[in-house]
């Protein structure tokens, strides 16, 4: 409902007599009337964004890109130097071969949303400092109730532990579901150390076999 639909109801509550509305009521019966912020409203929101000390040697803000319904979201640590140049979250080689990996279990890159922990990138790709976790968590959570993901993946250490709030090594994370609030949550390799690593791929590929199974599984019901 848009802001004259709403406001022409009003009147027509007013006009037959009903002065008071019980709004607990109306959005416990009709989960419609719940706000819902878009990924547009959140872009918005954050704005030419200088709430953290990134702002000050960013190129870009790297906010998110994809599906705004997607089934599956990946979420990574925070921009690298291409990504920070174009405003786009994993264009660089890593995130080349993070669409290998997506399009691997038969779905295309365009059909997921993708995004990271952080929105600016850290001088020198240096790890994300807790003040700037802080301080970009809010948009995260936001972009997450937007999307409303069945299954996010998260790229990497860090943005594995962050999601998940467990200091506990990648190699013990991954390979299963973590369910939080309603979500499930999948801890893999990031794309840029299986460049390093490529090795790893084949415990990645056995991780996306389950994304794979559980997105089917889901799906049916």
């Amino acid at each position: 409902m848009n802001r004259d639909e709403l406001v022409a109801q009003l009147q027509f509550f007013r006009d037959i007599g009903i002065s008071h509305l019980d709004i607990g009521e109306l959005g416990s019966s009709d989960p419609q009337v719940e706000a819902r912020m878009t990924l547009d409203d959140i872009r918005e929101e954050l704005g030419d964004c200088s709430r953290c000390k990134l702002s000050g040697s960013r190129t870009s803000i790297v906010f998110g890109s994809g599906n705004p319904d997607a089934r599956l979201m990946f979420i990574g640590e925070a921009p690298g130097s291409e990504e920070d140049r174009q405003g786009l979250p994993f264009v660089g080689r890593a995130g080349q071969l993070l669409t290998k990996i997506i399009e691997s279990i038969g779905i295309e890159r365009n059909d997921v949303y993708i995004c990271n922990v952080l929105k600016c990138r850290p001088p020198k790709n240096r790890n994300p400092e807790a003040d700037e976790v802080e301080t970009c968590s809010p948009f995260l959570r936001q972009q997450l109730e937007a999307v409303r993901p069945q299954i996010v993946c998260c790229l990497g250490t860090f943005a594995s532990q962050t999601m998940l709030g467990m200091k506990v090594p990648i190699s013990k994370l991954r390979g299963r579901f973590h369910d939080i609030e309603g979500i499930r949550f999948i801890a893999t390799f990031h794309p840029a150390y299986l460049l390093r690593n490529p090795a790893k791929k084949r415990e990645v590929w056995e991780d996306m076999k389950q994304i794979r199974e559980a997105l089917n599984s889901l799906a049916e019901g």
